[in-house]
């Protein structure tokens, strides 16, 4: 019997008998590394929108966009048990090893999204439940189940799940969505494309032989570079917006305009390296880079915002 056959048939086992998952598995079905980025960009969004909120249903919110994110994650696993099989990066992961079966998965995913939603429209108001539902859908119906595996499009479009985390946050606090809110969304919306087609580009191996239409995949390597280079202008011009509209400081646009050159230098790198050890490395950077400057904008509203609030509790603000 074969490699490929053993394992298939561990796995069909499991699946008959159940699974051996530990709680550790589980965890690993919410994608904690991407719901801790949900988690904070939806705190920005809690923080800056105005008047305010007690900061138990403040918690509340939070924790029900952190449920909803792992509910996205758990579902995307278990649809995607197929290629995660074939695709060294995902291979370990705890459905396609056999630890825990779809069914499972199913379930516990199915029951985070309904908690969540739930939860977050009787603790805070419908609007943000409406819009972490449509997340959650949009996420696993949408991008999962239909974009991933037929356009290479597809991060372009399911790009804004993705990017709703803090327009939900705002709507908690707020009820409505407003032109501030929109803005982070589309930094979020506009960081996805490059952010993904750098890490496609060193995995392209892996989305060709799982079938996934990426676009290094589909257009090749060069298109993708093209691709990654308008995106990374469109995004630093989104990246300066606070401060050009006023809801961020000086501060941020200084630093907002600095990371946006050296994104884009690093962009014009991976574009201009061509094949070889050099073009690798070149999108790793961009692809560590982009990480990296989603995080600083998102802390430095962040910071600016607390500090503002801090200086008018003492009475030395406006």
């Amino acid at each position: 019997m074969s490699l490929v056959e053993r394992q298939d048939s561990t796995i069909a086992t499991a699946a008959w008998e159940g699974g051996t998952g530990s709680v550790g598995d589980y965890f690993a079905l919410l994608k904690l590394r991407v719901m801790s980025l949900v988690i904070f960009t939806a705190l920005v969004g809690i923080i800056l929108a105005p008047g305010g909120v007690h900061p138990v249903l403040a918690a509340t919110a939070l924790l029900c966009i952190a449920i909803g994110a792992g509910a996205s994650g758990a579902l995307n696993m278990w649809y995607d048990a197929d290629i995660d099989r074939v695709m060294s990066r995902t291979a370990k992961r705890p459905i396609p090893a056999g630890r825990i079966t779809g069914h499972e998965a199913l379930a516990f995913g199915m029951t985070l999204a309904c908690g969540s939603v739930l939860m977050i429209g009787l603790a805070l108001n419908l609007l943000a439940a409406g819009l972490l539902a449509f997340t959650i859908f949009f996420y696993v119906v949408v991008y999962t189940m239909w974009l991933k595996r037929s356009t290479p499009q597809n991060i372009v479009i399911g790009g804004a799940s993705g990017a709703l985390p803090p327009v939900i946050g705002w709507t908690a606090v707020t009820g409505s969505v407003s032109l501030e809110s929109i803005v982070l969304f589309l930094i979020i919306f506009m960081w996805t494309p490059p952010h993904f087609w750098a890490l496609a580009l060193f995995k392209s191996a892996d989305y060709e032989t799982a079938g996934v239409p990426m676009l290094p995949v589909v257009r090749g390597p060069q298109s993708t570079r093209n691709h990654i280079l308008v995106y990374s202008l469109l995004l630093v011009s989104v990246g300066l917006m606070p401060a050009l509209l006023g809801f961020a400081g000086p501060l941020y646009g200084v630093v907002a305009g600095v990371l946006g050159a050296t994104f884009v230098w690093l962009a014009v790198d991976v574009w201009r390296r061509r094949e070889g050890v050099l073009a690798t490395r070149a999108a790793f950077r961009l692809f560590v880079f982009s990480i990296f400057y989603l995080f600083a904008l998102f802390a430095l509203l962040l910071v600016e915002r607390v500090v503002t609030l801090t200086l008018q509790l003492l009475g030395w603000g406006g």
